[in-house]
């Protein structure tokens, strides 16, 4: 199941920054200094900020299953 939340809001200041809520900080272990990626849904108006750890993690996740993958297709004789 998905474990989504709502923390709350943020507006967008007039340097282009966001503060995000602090209990959203304090949850999800975002400190000062860390960096986050900013990942958007242009059609959909989705805007997502993804710590640099679990980019990593997801990236590492995603080559072993096209590793995966190819290796199941090598192994049906496809090319």
């Amino acid at each position: 199941m998905h474990d989504k939340k709502l923390y709350g809001t943020a507006t967008v200041g007039t340097k282009g920054q966001v503060v995000i809520p602090a209990i959203a900080r304090e949850e999800l272990g975002i400190n000062a200094g860390d960096r986050l990626y900013v990942v958007g849904l242009p059609s959909k108006g989705v805007v997502m900020l993804l710590q640099e750890d679990r980019l990593e993690q997801f990236i590492e996740k995603m080559n072993l299953q096209v590793e995966t993958f190819r290796t199941l297709k090598k192994s049906k004789g496809q090319k």
